[in-house]
């Protein structure tokens, strides 16, 4: 695998692997000049908690963050770009498959982890690497294959090859971010994979535990573990990253009173309170994410 060539890209993984990124005093943007923040990216991070700390943040400083999904690439170049004043993401940045992305700082937010999640209706309880690997490579195609019903397995995955969740996927399970996937039922985000799977009773995916825990779908453990809070917290469940607030170099002051507001005590209680572990509540995790994120192959 190559390894990131930019010194730029190298500060935002020190930034990163220390919890923050110093905003410092820089020049104001005129995007939130009407007291409004323009945010959109990762569903999953969107779902979790940004609604409910875009409500306290408003309730304190009277500026509104308006919310927009799209996916954690559409966050992290559209942030790029100034179309919005902050994104969400549940990924690294990868300037080495979009140089736009070395324009961005990224700021550690939370953990989540990666779900494997099935119909309420599924019988099936936990399931291996090796049977995850084998329904996403059309491998394993009935569920009588791995202890359920005699019925086909409807495998949805997310279409983008970089979107946080597929990036993911192909990093963790495949170690190649270009491992193409067996099944006709690509979606363009996880809102749309998780309400499939809430009505489909053969379906599986993979998505983010802090929003699949909001949906009606069961969520299945991952070689022998749940991903719970405990779990994510103390490292044991495997398919963990981080999810991200994005800005630009040069954010408005009430980006980046958001971003010290979501890593602020109070906004750690919010994230708390939602089921999901705030980033600070487990620096050491990081040390142990040898793969995902570091490497493009």
């Amino acid at each position: 695998m190559k390894k990131y060539l930019s010194t730029l890209a190298g500060a935002s993984l020190l930034a990163t692997l220390t919890g923050a990124m110093t905003l410092g005093n820089v020049t104001e943007v005129s995007a939130s000049a009407n007291n409004t923040i323009q945010w959109a990216g990762c569903g999953i991070t969107k779902k979790a908690f940004m609604k409910e700390l875009a409500t306290a943040f408003e309730k304190k400083t009277q500026v509104k963050v308006v919310l927009n999904g799209g996916g954690a690439t559409k966050g992290i170049r559209q942030t790029a770009g100034l179309k919005v004043d902050m994104g969400g993401s549940c990924r690294m940045t990868l300037p080495e498959v979009e140089r736009k992305e070395l324009h961005v700082s990224l700021h550690p937010v939370a953990w989540d982890a990666l779900a494997v999640i099935v119909n309420p209706k599924n019988p099936v309880k936990s399931l291996s690497t090796e049977q995850v690997k084998g329904i996403y490579l059309g491998k394993i195609t009935n569920w009588k294959q791995l202890g359920g019903a005699d019925m086909p397995i409807k495998l949805y995955a997310r279409k983008g090859k970089y979107s946080g969740v597929g990036y993911a996927i192909r990093q963790y399970l495949f170690q190649d971010s270009s491992q193409e996937f067996v099944t006709e039922n690509m979606v363009r985000s996880s809102g749309p994979l998780e309400k499939a799977i809430e009505k489909e009773v053969n379906a599986i995916g993979i998505t983010g535990i802090s929003s699949a825990r909001k949906r009606n779908v069961k969520v299945i453990g991952f070689d022998g573990k749940a991903p719970d809070y405990e779990n994510i917290k103390n490292g044991s469940y495997g398919l963990y990253r981080p999810l991200y607030l994005v800005t630009s170099p040069n954010p408005s002051k009430e980006v980046r009173d958001f971003v010290a507001f979501a890593q602020s005590s109070e906004g750690r209680g919010i994230i708390r309170d939602n089921g999901t572990v705030p980033y600070r509540d487990a620096l050491g995790l990081m040390s142990k994410m040898v793969l995902y994120g570091f490497d493009v192959n």
